[in-house]
């Protein structure tokens, strides 16, 4: 980490803000409440995503018309296309943006909610190794959650009462409790039948909605955002790039679900869903008005 600090400390600071006041202390309305707030700041790069993707289709027939022409020469065919990409002021990337801009977001939300001492309670390093060292003698090293300060809050969150012995590290107002809905957002979504179907089947059975539901709502999202006209010619540079990325989308969602925390999930489920209900309105009321004026 190191160079995402920058992002990721005020961005813990104001989920434990958003988390303290209009989330009445709900770690998981918390993130979705932060995941529109974080939404809606990047709307105006939504913006220059939608105009990059309306050039898009109004150059489309000139596309499809070096397509038919150069469809023997892919060479000269690209060179062409490159030609009109500039003609046009286009830029096949510039769909690409929002979501390249929301990574390092992306990435240093994943390090307030894996390090919450750090980033979100703002604790220093003696005062993690010590409330860790705390944990480990309790309950020994092998039982400690995957993030050693997730494993410290599970652990006060199950026992209050130990506060008292480290009130000069960690106060009872400090305390997060990482459940939503009954899920422990802290914990990390896993496919293993032992934890699915075992003692733990009520913690990790739930956890799988994460991964699901993430999955799911990522490949909507982009499909609604896959521009009509490519799909239908599905042949040039572009569509095959914007094809690609609809199924590259889902599929690291879903690698990434079960490496990560269910909070991170939780974050890129709010963030789908938002962006459906975007792309929605954008269909309806400015696609729409535009095909009809063309008519």
């Amino acid at each position: 980490m190191g160079f995402l600090d920058f992002i990721a400390k005020p961005l813990g600071q104001f989920l434990y803000f958003v988390y303290n006041t209009v989330a009445f202390k709900n770690y998981g309305l918390a993130i979705i409440i932060f995941t529109i707030v974080i939404k809606l700041v990047l709307l105006p790069l939504t913006i220059k995503q939608y105009r990059s993707t309306a050039k898009m289709q109004e150059i489309q027939p000139l596309i499809q018309d070096i397509q038919r022409r150069y469809k023997n020469d892919r060479e000269k065919m690209n060179q062409e296309l490159m030609k009109l990409y500039q003609e046009h002021k286009y830029n096949p990337a510039g769909g690409c943006l929002p979501l390249l801009i929301q990574m390092p977001i992306l990435f240093s939300l994943y390090w307030a909610i894996n390090q919450p001492l750090r980033f979100i309670l703002n604790k220093t390093p003696e005062q993690i190794n010590k409330l860790v060292e705390y944990v480990t003698q309790a309950v020994g090293k092998a039982a400690m959650s995957v993030s050693r300060e997730i494993g410290v809050l599970n652990y006060f969150n199950e026992h209050v009462s130990e506060l008292s012995n480290v009130s000069d590290l960690l106060k009872p107002e400090e305390l997060i409790n990482l459940k939503f809905l009954g899920i422990n957002l802290g914990l990390v979504p896993r496919f293993d039948t032992n934890l699915l179907f075992g003692s733990q089947a009520t913690v990790y059975l739930p956890l799988l909605a994460i991964p699901i539901l993430a999955v799911a709502t990522t490949y909507i999202s982009s499909k609604l955002m896959t521009p009509k006209a490519s799909e239908k010619s599905g042949k040039d540079a572009s569509t095959s790039t914007q094809n690609t990325m609809m199924l590259i989308g889902p599929l690291m969602t879903l690698l990434f679900s079960f490496q990560l925390p269910a909070g991170v999930g939780l974050y890129w489920i709010a963030s789908n869903i938002f962006q459906i209900f975007q792309q929605l309105y954008i269909n309806e009321n400015v696609v729409k008005k535009k095909e009809a004026q063309g008519k």
